[in-house]
């Protein structure tokens, strides 16, 4: 076998990059989900994929963060982890508060 394809028994590096693969994948078909379903904003469906669209940005940006955070000094892990916060937070009032404007 090909030096490149083996891992070496990085099982948690192989797992996080099958998890973030998978995930990034659902999101852009809730992405295209919630383009596709009827254009009202009170729509039933397209808040679900609205929430859809931010569980999974939220889980891949915290998982991002704790593989970065792991590897950097705690004062540079503080400043990860506060970016991570900011931008998950400024992504649930982009989706969920300030929807007057999403049309």
């Amino acid at each position: 076998m090909a030096s490149w394809l083996t891992y070496e028994g990085d099982v948690a590096g192989v797992a996080f990059v099958a998890a973030s693969y998978l995930a990034l994948a659902a999101l852009f078909w809730c992405v295209r989900q919630h383009e596709k379903a009827a254009a009202a904003n009170d729509s039933p469906a397209r808040t679900r994929y609205r929430a859809g669209v931010w569980l999974l940005s939220t889980l891949l940006t915290t998982a991002f963060a704790w593989r970065v955070s792991g590897m950097m000094p705690w004062p540079a892990a503080v400043v990860v982890w506060t970016m991570a916060a900011s931008t998950v937070l400024g992504g649930f009032c982009v989706l969920f508060v300030c929807t007057h404007a999403a049309n």
